[in-house]
């Protein structure tokens, strides 16, 4: 036994750099209650492993140095009877050099075998030109003599601490979909559980992004899947005694035959400084060198937009006309017709109360919009069929049913959903798109709606779905169509995807062009997602804030404006049809609107780089975000009243002059150290300040 004890030890991993493979390494143990510790990871992060295949993470950098949390068994499989399997007794490990899609690395592995007779292979792979994000996944092989049932596998399941003598103070971005709508980023305050499921969490709720993070001042951690294919996966978030936990969680129904193996996704665990933006940024570069990635943007995915939906579903063609020329003089671009000029969601057939020539009403209307010197933009919502609709009466073999044979609902719209991965849908849809671009003439699509997002598991035997999930999966092939469908039509055609409320699905990213902030709550919203999507998308991805409108105060351009997104309104004018809830542009607000619309002209601060590192939505007060465009640095600062320093980051060394670009002030001159200088500022609400170099 001492001989083989001695064996193991020999053969285990010490302190391994992410050029280090087991040939040149030299171990290095610590002792943990009696169980011996391998440390793998690369300049950035460390995790040890005990004997039992226990795992806990290290910081190696500054501001926290050493163990961010305790041993925990992160990866464990759950049986049919409730039980999670944990523990693991190590038996044997190695390591590898790897090249591939993300440079350079080690992949490690350690082997360990349960009681119950399963072994456990844990693969972590560091990547040198990713530092600090380690790619994991595990194997389970039943080595029983007995058929074993799994339920369930869980990976990454940490809880991260907070530092010795400081409180647990904690903050998380989730990229799941809520019937509520709720924030994407939050305090992690008592009591705090959200399941993160990338499925429906609601009838027409669901999708995201397959990541979730969980920081605090010092450090945070992140993690998720980066499959090419979305997967119904959860990443909990748990506020825990002494810390927040978090993890990948993932259900399925599964009976291992002896000697049969089970393999988990690929997952990630990322330790980050700052709050979420940099694991956010490092997870977009992986899945683009995984093939995911956001298109090229046209420049007229930056131009300034007005929409009719301020006149809602009572709009007229007179009504919008008439207000075209105020958009324009205003120095807006796009004109958008939205919701109300069809007779029902399925159909796509003209309302001939509003346009009684039919089409050629149509494209008489995208010639008005042409003629004010604007750019036409259509509203639709596909994979919605309104009941009592034609499609619906001719075409039951669309629908998505559930099950038990019933159809999903959208309830927006009181609508049903179509299937996705079902041809009739995708041919439908194609026909569409090339008749609002091509024979209508309309240069952008908006397409709207949370059911957009994700989809239910489709169970319609007239689809022939090798796995009900294909609908799910697939859902990214749907819009990969629709884009490719404008762009062949228009190849400067603006395709935006606005899942009302929802988190964006990460995998639809590479088929839109522009992403609103989808209907947001308030003028927080506007920021963190917009934050939450220049991660997403890349540094100058044209986010659109939405309708300035749903601001606080229905007027907070500074929100839109500060932080590099692309301005947007629905005002009416000159009139408006509706009294209780106008959005009239009176000659105050004018002044105010072309004010701001010529600001956002001037300094068209979506093309800069939006600087997500610099600032911690969380903990800095007051929140700040900063752009550098054109050898300048823009930054924003918002709170309900400030009078104090406040810190000017990214600024290279030497003398910079402040001005607040807004009221056209000059704030003097200031010479930065080490990139940052300190300033006195006071202002309520917002302010907005360029500082250029002398």
């Amino acid at each position: 036994m001492k001989q083989a004890h001695d064996k193991r030890r020999r053969t285990l991993l010490g302190w391994l750099a992410g050029t280090a493979v087991a040939s040149t390494a030299s171990p290095a143990w610590a002792a943990a209650g009696g169980n011996h510790i391998a440390r793998v990871g690369d300049a950035a992060m460390a995790l040890e492993f005990d004997g039992q295949l226990r795992c806990r993470v290290l910081s190696k950098h500054a501001p926290r140095p050493g163990a961010v949390t305790g041993f925990a068994p992160s990866e464990r499989l759950r049986l049919k009877d409730g039980r999670w399997i944990e523990r693991f007794a190590l038996t044997a490990q190695a390591a590898d050099r790897v090249d591939g899609p993300h440079g350079s690395g080690v992949r490690h592995r350690f082997t360990g075998v349960s009681a119950e007779g399963v072994e456990k292979t844990v693969a972590v792979t560091f990547h040198e030109r990713h530092p600090g994000f380690a790619i994991v996944r595990i194997a389970y092989r039943n080595t029983g003599a007995a058929p074993l049932a799994v339920t369930a596998w869980a990976n990454s399941g940490h809880t991260l601490r907070p530092a010795a003598g400081r409180k647990p103070e904690f903050w998380t971005f989730s990229g799941a979909s809520h019937l509520d709508r709720r924030d994407w980023v939050q305090p992690v305050k008592a009591g705090f559980d959200q399941r993160n499921f990338m499925g429906m969490n609601a009838s027409d709720y669901g999708g995201g992004t397959p990541a979730a993070d969980v920081w605090q001042r010092d450090c945070g951690l992140a993690v998720g899947h980066i499959d090419t294919v979305p997967r119904l996966v959860a990443l909990p978030v748990r506020a825990v005694k002494g810390g927040a936990a978090i993890g990948v969680e993932y259900e399925l129904e599964a009976t291992l035959a002896p000697g049969e193996s089970l393999a988990t996704l690929d997952t990630f665990l990322a330790l980050h400084t700052g709050d979420y933006f940099a694991a956010l940024d490092r997870y977009r570069q992986v899945m683009a060198e995984r093939g995911i990635r956001s298109p090229d943007t046209p420049a007229e995915c930056y131009e300034p937009i007005w929409c009719a939906w301020g006149y809602e579903r009572d709009f007229t063609i007179p009504l919008m006309v008439g207000t075209l020329q105020k958009a324009k003089e205003l120095g807006l671009e796009w004109a958008v017709l939205d919701d109300g000029w069809q007779t029902n969601e399925g159909d796509w057939k003209l309302d001939r109360k509003k346009f009684p020539a039919g089409e050629a009403d149509m494209r008489g209307l995208v010639g008005a919009i042409k003629d004010a010197g604007l750019k036409p933009r259509l509203w639709i919502t596909p994979l919605a069929v309104d009941p009592g609709s034609d499609l619906l009466h001719d075409h039951t073999d669309m629908l998505l049913l559930d099950k038990d044979g019933a159809p999903q609902l959208v309830t927006w719209w009181n609508s049903l959903y179509l299937c996705p991965a079902y041809q009739p849908t995708i041919d439908m849809t194609r026909d569409l798109v090339r008749k609002i671009l091509g024979e209508w003439g309309y240069q952008g699509l908006k397409l709207d709606g949370q059911h957009l997002n994700g989809v239910a598991p489709c169970h319609n035997p007239a689809h022939k779905h090798a796995r009900p999930e294909e609908s799910f999966e697939k859902l990214q092939d749907f819009w990969k169509m629709v884009y490719d469908t404008a762009r062949e039509v228009n190849p400067n055609a603006v395709v935006e995807l606005c899942p009302c409320g929802t988190s964006y699905a990460f995998h639809n990213m590479p088929y839109m062009n522009q992403a609103p902030a989808a209907d947001p709550l308030s003028s927080w919203q506007v920021r963190h997602k917009g934050k939450t999507l220049k991660a997403l998308m890349g540094p100058s991805a044209p986010y659109a804030g939405d309708h300035v409108e749903l601001s606080d105060g229905g007027e907070d351009f500074a929100s839109t404006v500060g932080i590099g997104a692309v301005l947007s309104t629905k005002f009416t004018w000159p009139v408006d049809p509706k009294p209780k809830d106008s959005f009239l542009l009176t000659p105050a607000r004018e002044d105010k609107w072309r004010k701001w619309i010529g600001i956002y002209r001037d300094k068209m601060l979506p093309k800069g780089l939006y600087r997500g590192e610099l600032y911690d939505i969380g903990f800095d007060r007051p929140e700040g975000h900063a752009v550098e465009k054109d050898g300048s640095m823009y930054f924003a600062f918002f709170a309900p009243r400030w009078d104090g320093p406040v810190e000017l980051r990214g600024l290279g060394p030497g003398r910079w002059r402040l001005r607040d670009y807004v009221d056209g002030r000059e704030l003097g001159e200031l010479r930065a150290a080490a990139g940052t200088a300190t300033v006195a500022l006071r202002f309520e609400h917002a302010l907005l300040l360029e500082a250029a170099r002398v």
